[in-house]
């Protein structure tokens, strides 16, 4: 089991305020940026804050979790000092926001092997199916104080 918070003992990923859930999504991914304007338009109380993993710190927080840093093929959700990925994130992200969204957090019910080759399916071809921005696309001025 990885420690709690073992990020911060990693001299590679730079300081951040780690106080609220942080997403890392692909921010070239059409799909994943309307997912975190969709989530920042939910999530009325501002519990999470987002960063590009195509930044510094999601790139070195995917170099932490020995993840490939050109292909981003999963979300990673930081919260209570752990890291969940790919439909774990999706499972644990739903869960933290209001009805009828809540109900999501259902998704833990079926086997992890099942839900990420889901997860894993939609994600390699999300490009083709959604397309892709070359620049992040949650430069909404709304979205300024949530994005790290």
């Amino acid at each position: 089991m990885t420690a709690l918070y073992s990020w911060r003992d990693d001299p590679a990923v730079p300081e951040f305020d780690d106080s609220e859930p942080l997403i890392v999504f692909d921010g070239d991914c059409v799909l994943c940026s309307r997912s975190m304007r969709l989530i920042a338009r939910i999530d009325k109380k501002m519990r999470f804050r987002m960063t590009p993993a195509q930044g510094e710190i999601g790139q070195a927080l995917y170099r932490h979790c020995g993840l490939d840093t050109d292909s981003f093929e999963t979300y990673l959700l930081l919260a209570d000092g752990k890291i969940h990925q790919r439909s774990t994130a999706i499972a644990e992200i739903a869960r933290r926001l209001g009805w009828p969204w809540k109900a999501g957090a259902a998704l833990r019910l079926i086997p992890r092997p099942i839900r990420d080759g889901l997860y894993n399916l939609v994600a390699r071809h999300r490009y083709r199916i959604f397309g892709q921005k070359m620049a992040c696309g949650i430069g909404d001025p709304k979205l300024t104080d949530r994005v790290v």
